[in-house]
């Protein structure tokens, strides 16, 4: 019975750091760029779009295409931080907790 006592403080513990880090991830906004800075774009640390930021030379109808890409592009610079900062917090969530071999997190 020791060790399910044992478990279920690791839970416990698991619980909390995971509201922690979904707190962390919500007040977390990073910034993706794109043809050298020209298109921004900033999401939270949930991925959800928060600002888009162009810059005015773009905004001819020649360039329209290049500005889609450049959307495109710089949505998916900020995506893969997001990933990389959640994936960075969720390690730090787990930090101590004797997991079982190949378990990821969040399920």
């Amino acid at each position: 019975m020791k060790n399910l006592g044992n478990m279920l403080k690791q839970a416990q513990q698991m619980q909390t750091r995971m509201q922690e880090m979904q707190a962390k991830l919500d007040a977390t906004v990073v910034e993706g760029m794109a043809g050298a800075g020209m298109v921004k774009v900033s999401l939270s640390g949930k991925g959800d779009l928060k600002r888009v930021a162009i810059d005015p030379s773009l905004m001819t109808a020649e360039d329209r295409e290049v500005l889609e890409d450049l959307l495109v592009a710089a949505h998916a610079d900020a995506r893969q931080k997001v990933e990389a900062a959640m994936a960075e917090e969720m390690q730090k969530a787990t930090a101590g907790l004797n997991l079982p071999a190949g378990m990821k997190l969040p399920f």
